[in-house]
């Protein structure tokens, strides 16, 4: 059991590098899918002994929302707008994977530097937040695709999750849902922008609202 946190910080990282590293709009809502059922699941791994209630409950919501709504509300998006690629990205695929490189590197130092600061008190999990966090900011800003760019904002909501469970003691429940609905109204509301984008451009390249400016 106390080797499972590891195992899900490799399985994070590399869902992580895969989003990076993929053509396919797809593809990346599958491994998105695949990456919300690990950290939808991580309070379990984390907590020792019998678990509570509220636990399950969070765990839950967080699997619900992350490997199934989220991901089939994605995939809704790509059937309606028709994109099936992410095609000349503002970064490449080549340099994505050496941002994920560069960002893990710096995750796994900054996070070595705070754990190592505290006394008493170790936060587990605590690099995988961080890459998961800079590599949603990634996707959001350097992705043309408005598809691509929500995927990026639930990449970025997974990171935050990450860190809150890894660093603070207790969070009352009404609290935990609380955050999961913000990130439900965002993703909803940013994939009717990215609907309403394609109906009146034709595409969800994120180029095209220049013709917007007055």
């Amino acid at each position: 059991m106390e080797s499972l946190p590891g195992i899900v910080q490799t399985l994070g990282v590399l869902t992580n590098f895969a989003l990076l590293g993929t053509t396919r709009i797809g593809g990346c809502i599958r491994v998105l899918a695949l990456q919300g059922l690990i950290i939808g699941s991580l309070p379990v791994f984390l907590r020792s002994g019998d678990l509570e209630l509220r636990v399950w409950l969070l765990v839950g919501a967080n699997v619900l929302l992350k490997a199934v709504i989220f991901p089939w509300l994605l995939l809704r998006l790509r059937a309606r707008t028709g994109f099936m690629r992410e095609v000349e990205p503002f970064v490449g695929f080549v340099g994505s994977i050496l941002f994920g490189l560069a960002a893990l590197a710096f995750a796994t130092w900054l996070a070595g530097s705070i754990n190592a600061a505290l006394i008493g008190r170790r936060f587990v999990v605590l690099d995988v937040a961080i890459f998961l966090i800079l590599t949603g900011l990634f996707l959001i800003v350097t992705r043309r695709k408005a598809v691509m760019q929500v995927l990026g904002y639930v990449v970025l909501e997974n990171g935050i999750f990450v860190f809150g469970i890894s660093t603070v003691v207790a969070t009352p429940l009404l609290v935990e849902l609380g955050v999961l609905l913000d990130a439900f109204v965002g993703v909803f509301v940013m994939g009717i922008a990215a609907f309403n984008i394609n109906r009146e451009f034709a595409d969800v390249d994120i180029d095209k609202l220049d013709a917007l400016r007055g």
